[in-house]
């Protein structure tokens, strides 16, 4: 059976971007604060959550993630990264894993809006990808980014604010 992950703003170009990339190895299901079509809710595919900055936003994405036997959870929105990296242990208390750095990292990466397609991305769990064979030395990264022509620095990828 293929693993389950949740992308929040699953609606934008970046989350239907790493959609692509992941379907054929994961069922990919989308979360949004953002309007979402009534076709699209009908579908049993994607998920209403409140906004990141609100104080039910990790456990509602917690809830949709227990009701949909979700393994792990990509969010997309720079707001959505600070509640979820401070709620991963809870997460991962039901085998959840949150794709985001940890609380004490967070803040040393640089984030990057909406990447252009030209942009390699690479999907870290642990150090290693989820999208290819790539793998760091740091063991310990987690999160969607966007790696320096060097090799040495990592950008976080979000989607951009409007």
């Amino acid at each position: 059976m293929k693993k389950r992950i949740l992308i929040t703003f699953g609606t934008r170009g970046l989350g239907q971007r790493i959609a692509k990339l992941l379907e054929h190895e994961f069922d990919v299901f989308f979360a949004s604060s953002e309007e979402i079509p009534s076709l699209l809710l009908n579908s049993g595919k994607y998920f209403k959550i409140p906004a990141g900055l609100m104080p039910t936003y990790a456990h509602e994405v917690l809830k949709i993630s227990l009701d949909q036997h979700i393994d792990y959870v990509l969010p997309l929105g720079s707001y959505e990264f600070e509640p979820l990296s401070e709620a991963k242990v809870l997460f991962e208390e039901y085998d959840i894993k949150v794709i985001v750095p940890s609380h004490d990292v967070l803040q040393d990466y640089f984030v990057i809006e909406n990447p252009s397609k030209e942009l390699a991305l690479v999907l870290l769990i642990a150090g290693k990808s989820l999208l290819n064979d790539f793998e760091t030395v740091d063991s310990s990264m987690d999160g969607l980014f966007i790696i320096s022509d060097s090799g040495d620095d990592f950008a976080l990828c979000a989607v951009a604010k409007d």
